[in-house]
């Protein structure tokens, strides 16, 4: 039995000019994984917005901890959709 899809959004600020390369970060990171992972720059109190589709929280924390590895991010928030 194949595990329920778990929707998570991570929101991220970043370094100072950083955001549009955070996002094509998220997107290899997506390319290399087989979780469905859409980034967007937004204005506001958050540089990046990310919205992560997995099979169970397993997968979304091995995205999660990705991104938050990721070059110019300095602190993210992550949402799990109910």
């Amino acid at each position: 039995m194949a595990e329920e899809k778990v929707v998570a959004f991570v929101l991220a600020v970043t370094e100072i000019g950083k955001e549009y390369d955070v996002v094509e970060g998220i997107k290899d990171i997506a390319r290399r994984t087989d979780v469905e992972v859409e980034a967007y720059v937004v204005y506001g109190e958050y540089d990046v917005a990310a919205k992560i589709v997995a099979d169970g929280l397993k997968k979304v924390d091995k995205v999660v901890t990705m991104i938050r590895s990721l070059p110019g991010v300095m602190r993210t928030v992550t949402l799990i959709a109910a």
